[in-house]
């Protein structure tokens, strides 16, 4: 969206209108309203915004509008606000490795807090009265990305290695077969342990004609690259992240 700024509006009104106008968890950064006035000026109105209450201050230097509904404002979702925040930083944010556990039936739902990793710094989003922990994670977790293998990595580095096969039985079943694929290919990328667990997945997968000879030619290759300095044999998930 361009912003245009009418001389009769000051910063603060030409700032509200804007937010007003975007879609629901747009993050407004101070740089995308320079051309209004100098640093100092914007942040100044962005403060007084989220201060008034008419904007919600989730992280340093990143607001969003609250969302008007029919018993009073609330704000917004926090998959759209991580969705937007992504946008405009450039990193790769991720549900964390218990929201994906989740989604593949790993996890019982109220068993886990939900929240997200990401391959930028690690900090906590205020929407309201609602925290949303993001957790720096280390490159092999967000390797594939936010699809559906990413999300079977990091349900894996949840459960850890001593539940890893039963999680990939499940996994598997879930997975298309391109995605199944996809984890089986980039598996040198991976912790060993799960690589290993990923590979022995394919050994024992019963016969799936023309998959199958690809599956096993790819379980075929060498072993996982040591990107995890030796991920201990068991431990949490946050365990996991500090020693990568």
């Amino acid at each position: 969206m361009i912003l245009t700024f009418s001389i009769m509006k000051t910063i603060p009104e030409a700032i509200l209108a804007y937010a007003k106008g975007s879609p629901e968890g747009h993050v407004l950064s101070p740089k995308e309203f320079l051309h209004m006035g100098n640093r100092t000026a914007v942040d100044q109105a962005l403060s007084r915004l989220s201060r008034d209450g008419y904007l919600i201050r989730v992280d340093r230097g990143a607001y969003v509008a609250p969302v008007q509904g029919r018993t009073g404002c609330r704000p917004p979702s926090a998959e759209k606000v991580v969705e937007s925040l992504a946008a405009l930083s450039g990193e790769l944010i991720a549900p964390d490795g218990a929201t994906s556990a989740l989604a593949f039936g790993l996890e019982e739902q109220g068993r886990v807090a939900r929240g997200y990793v990401t391959s930028g710094r690690s900090r906590t989003l205020l929407l309201g009265s609602v925290e949303v922990n993001l957790l720096r994670a280390p490159a092999w977790m967000l390797t594939l990305g936010n699809g559906p293998a990413g999300a079977a990595v990091r349900a894996m580095a949840w459960v850890g290695p001593a539940a890893a096969d039963k999680a990939l039985a499940r996994i598997r079943r879930a997975l298309s077969d391109p995605e199944w694929l996809t984890l089986v290919a980039c598996r040198a990328a991976f912790p060993s342990w799960m690589a290993r667990a990923i590979g022995e997945s394919v050994l024992r997968e019963p016969g799936w004609p023309p998959a199958r000879r690809q599956l096993a030619a790819a379980a075929s290759g060498s072993d996982a690259l040591r990107v995890d300095a030796e991920t201990p044999a068991a431990g949490s998930f946050n365990q996991i992240i500090g020693t990568a």
